[in-house]
């Protein structure tokens, strides 16, 4: 099981300044041309079931990504506890450093080039995957996160290109929500095939090599979808190098702008994942001393609230054209709801409520991930992608071990301990909101005025 975190804590006394300082210096720089030459103004059907297909393999790859952790029992007794958890950290090291190769990728050679192999190289893992071997289930994991970061990435970047700027946040918010979806077909069907006590009784090296199959033809048929260009590589990346390979890199980590949305993005996302999926129910548990079932009920609300969020806030923001509102009442949101998550006990307030609204306000993390794309030139609007991803989950690596050791050598019985965990967590929610005061606001308004 992946560690967790939480957090809470006071605000500096600079804060007055700054809130100061944010409002009466706002952010002058212009914005990158975010509209490229070509990107269509209205939606079309071609285009829109292009992003379809790259949303679905996000489906697909969030539903093979959690199978393990279903079939826990059956790989633990082939192959031992241990290989399971080199497994699991291999294949989350190997996805954040493919996300700034994947992105570059796609800037350079398209989606047409990209996502096809993307698809095809994790069904190839999942194909391995079913030969059973320690070596082979490790490997084949290994090489689905290698393909399977192609699936994020590779949405946001058809969306950024072929559908109009203005419905930017809603299909990534959308592409978040059948993501979850996924995670959902991966645990309860999945269950199902293989339960020893059920109908089907199926070994999990047959559910394996079904994914693969699937994997298969889900690419030929991107393979076939996916329009025809050759990315932004003639115009602007200019012939293969290591300079010309790093100039994307050079180009998003000198923007403050990209550090800004990234390191939102990811202390948004830290509450829930590490917190509330990590940690919560342990916590209602042990430290409210309720059943286990009810616990398990109570966090899966986290991951239905992100399926209604996600393309809810992402509707919002694009309705409205402006993306800082929108960031920032959801992160408030979510702060209220993780304090409430801590302090207020359980039956004071609706049941499940809290979690839901957890998952509801969280899917303000993914309004960082349109502004990262905006705040950058258009050419490099996949490798921005990449790092949006590679900088979420760097905070997450950083985070997550950190709630794990504040949670090692106490009491877990006492509330106390949780409060001390999640303290970073809290701290972080305020970190977020407060940086979101310095994020330049990039929705299409703001662009039809400039």
């Amino acid at each position: 099981m992946l560690p967790p975190l939480v957090g809470h804590g006071g605000i500096p006394a600079e804060i007055p300044e700054f809130f100061m300082s944010a409002s009466k210096t706002p952010n002058t720089t212009p914005l990158p041309n975010s509209a490229q030459a070509g990107q269509p103004q209205k939606i079309q059907p071609l285009y829109v079931l292009a992003w379809f297909l790259c949303a679905l393999f996000y489906f697909y790859q969030y539903a093979i990504r959690s199978a393990p952790g279903i079939m826990q029992d059956e790989l633990t007794q082939a192959w031992g506890n241990s290989h399971l958890g080199l497994m699991i950290a291999s294949y989350y090291i190997v996805y954040a450093l493919a996300a700034l190769a994947v992105g570059v990728l796609l800037d350079r050679y398209g989606a047409h080039a990209t996502m096809p192999v993307g698809i095809a190289i994790t069904s190839v893992g999942c194909l391995i995957f079913a030969q059973g071997s320690v070596a082979a289930g490790i490997g084949g994991y290994v090489i689905q996160a290698l393909g399977a970061i192609c699936a994020f990435v590779g949405s946001s970047y058809v969306a950024a290109r072929y559908l109009p700027a203005r419905t930017l946040a809603l299909f990534v918010g959308l592409t978040q929500c059948l993501g979850m979806a996924g995670a959902a077909f991966g645990s309860k069907p999945t269950r199902i095939l293989i339960d020893p006590n059920g109908s089907f009784h199926i070994p999990w090296q047959t559910v394996w090599l079904g994914f693969g199959v699937i994997g298969v033809c889900l690419a030929i048929a991107t393979w076939f979808v996916m329009p025809r260009d050759s990315g932004d590589s003639a115009a602007h990346h200019g012939h293969l190098s290591a300079a010309n390979l790093l100039k994307p890199f050079r180009i998003i980590f000198s923007n403050p702008q990209s550090w800004f949305a990234g390191i939102i993005g990811g202390l948004l996302f830290v509450p829930t994942t590490i917190g509330a999926l990590g940690w919560g129910a342990s916590m209602l548990n042990k430290g409210e001393h309720v059943t286990m079932a009810f616990a398990a009920s109570d966090v899966s609300m986290v991951p239905i609230g992100w399926v209604i969020g996600c393309p809810l806030l992402g509707w919002i923001s694009d309705k409205i054209g402006r993306r800082k509102p929108v960031l920032i009442v959801g992160a408030l949101v979510l702060l209220a709801a993780s304090l409430c998550a801590l302090y207020v006990p359980v039956g004071v307030l609706p049941r499940y409520s809290v979690a839901l609204v957890m998952g509801i306000a969280s899917g303000a993390a993914m309004i960082p991930f349109s502004s990262m794309k905006e705040v950058n030139p258009p050419e490099v609007k996949g490798t921005a992608a990449g790092v949006m991803n590679f900088l979420v989950f760097g905070t997450t690596g950083v985070m997550s071990p950190l709630v794990s050791a504040l949670m090692s050598g106490g009491d877990t019985d006492s509330m106390t301990l949780f409060h001390r965990a999640f303290l970073p967590l809290v701290v972080g929610i305020v970190i977020a909101i407060l940086l979101s005061f310095r994020l330049q606001e990039t929705g299409w308004k703001v662009q039809k005025q400039g």
